[in-house]
């Protein structure tokens, strides 16, 4: 059993929306990728005064900020997807044994940015484990100098989504990679990703299409440009003003 704190701050951090809206109103209206990194909620706000949500490095941000304040080391983690570097980034932490909840000492992976808000145990080197989680399963694939993750379908083939080097990163180079995250390609158009717990269900939202997932499958839907306000604040549960800000700022000539 996970340490009841840790489980209520996962808890917390399940109710925020992935999304990158905000990220590009704080770079539009700072004019620099180091300013607006400073500006995000993370840095600034507790959880339940967020603006709206984040992405994976906020997210991960906040739940490393939010360990290390429980008295934890965790280590950050940073993650490639094929040839593309330091793209997405996670977190590890050990947690002590405790003999009166027989808990075994361990170390655990997170990663809010991809809507995993359980911790995974990371199996020993070169072993794997699996994970039935809804509406996506996940495995860890350990090798003797890297962790991988791949989800997918339960009875499907799963796919490598991201690939982390186990020794991690210090705060300082991943400042650095969070900086870079400002100048990439997805900061051109919308991002949204909200993970229902209870329910099961994912929605996914990029480039006018909302996927719907669940554990029976996945339903398409093409958003009109003139419905998307709407849509994507109810389903993301965002302010609408937010959602109408970012969307017009993209629409803003470079």
């Amino acid at each position: 059993m996970i340490p009841a704190a840790i489980s209520a701050i996962c808890d917390r951090l399940s109710n925020v929306t992935y999304e990158n809206l905000t990220k590009i109103l704080h770079y539009s209206q700072s004019g620099s990728a180091d300013r607006a990194q400073k500006l995000d909620d993370s840095h600034q706000n507790d959880i339940d005064h967020w603006m709206g949500g984040g992405t994976c490095f906020a997210l991960t941000w906040h739940l490393y900020q939010e360990l290390q304040g429980l008295g934890y080391q965790p280590r950050l983690l940073m993650g490639h997807k094929r040839k593309e570097r330091n793209v997405h980034c996670a977190l590890t932490v050990r947690i002590a044994g405790d003999c009166h909840t027989a808990l075994e000492p361990a170390t655990y992976f997170f990663d809010p940015g991809y809507l995993i808000f359980d911790p995974l145990q990371v199996p020993e080197a070169l072993q794997r484990a699996f994970f039935p989680l809804k509406p996506n399963v996940a495995e860890l694939r350990r090798s003797l100098e890297g962790l991988e993750l791949w989800t997918g379908s339960l009875g499907q083939p799963l796919k490598l989504r991201f690939e982390f080097p186990y020794a991690g990163v210090d705060e300082a180079e991943f400042h650095t990679h969070w900086r870079a995250s400002f100048h990439f390609e997805m900061m051109q158009y919308p991002v949204l990703n909200r993970l229902d717990r209870e329910l099961g269900v994912q929605y996914y939202f990029q480039k006018g299409n909302l996927v719907v997932r669940n554990a029976q499958g996945s339903t398409v839907h093409k958003i009109a440009a003139a419905d998307q306000v709407r849509v994507l604040s109810e389903t993301f549960r965002l302010n609408p003003g937010l959602v109408e800000d970012a969307l017009g700022t993209l629409l803003k000539p470079i």
